[in-house]
């Protein structure tokens, strides 16, 4: 379809990054709290605890550039106003819920008193410390909050193949590849 036009190279690479990171971390998260990984457990919540700073990185700076960056691209004539509406709040529960798993993940830990090795190799000081009840709390509202950001990433998946593969409308070009330069995408009729 040659009127979508695609995100900016600095939003798609946002976009695969987070992705990426979600689809490594949350498998690590349920590994890490199953019984038969015993012995590289340790290794597991590291990864976890890590990687969930540095989504929370990303996050940051996806959301500042989509602030300041370029507007978000049309979604195209043959997108209904209703796709359209719950695809902008899919986007928004989406960005909701990986900010609440880094918050509540951080906190968790935090008022646990474990350590999160990245940030401790930094320097930065936990935000509170000596809480295992709160620590309990937010385990549970971080475990329940990763159930529902699996099924609406499971939606978005879903409704992105359906317009790849049964509409076959250019929606899933306006962030696929991540590092298409956006010359290529003018060039290939579907960019600025």
């Amino acid at each position: 379809m040659n009127d979508r036009t695609g995100y900016d190279r600095l939003s798609r690479l946002f976009h695969w990054a987070v992705a990426l990171l979600i689809v490594v971390t949350i498998p690590v998260g349920i590994a890490m709290t199953s019984e038969g990984f015993g012995s590289i457990s340790d290794a597991l919540y590291v990864t976890h605890k890590n990687a969930g700073v540095v989504i929370g990185v990303v996050l940051v700076l996806r959301l500042s550039w989509r602030l300041i960056g370029p507007a978000a691209p049309p979604m195209g004539d043959d997108v209904t106003a209703r796709e359209e509406g719950a695809a902008k709040w899919t986007h928004r529960v989406l960005y909701l819920l990986v900010g609440v798993m880094v918050a509540t993940g951080y906190l968790r830990v935090v008022s646990g008193d474990f350590p999160i090795e990245l940030l401790d190799a930094l320097g930065l000081p936990p935000l509170l410390s000596g809480r295992p009840e709160l620590s309990t709390t937010l385990s549970v509202v971080h475990k329940y909050t990763a159930y529902l950001l699996v099924a609406v990433v499971a939606d978005h998946v879903s409704a992105v193949l359906y317009h790849a593969v049964i509409l076959k409308d250019g929606t899933l070009r306006r962030m696929w590849p991540p590092w298409r330069k956006d010359a290529e995408h003018r060039d290939a009729g579907v960019g600025r």
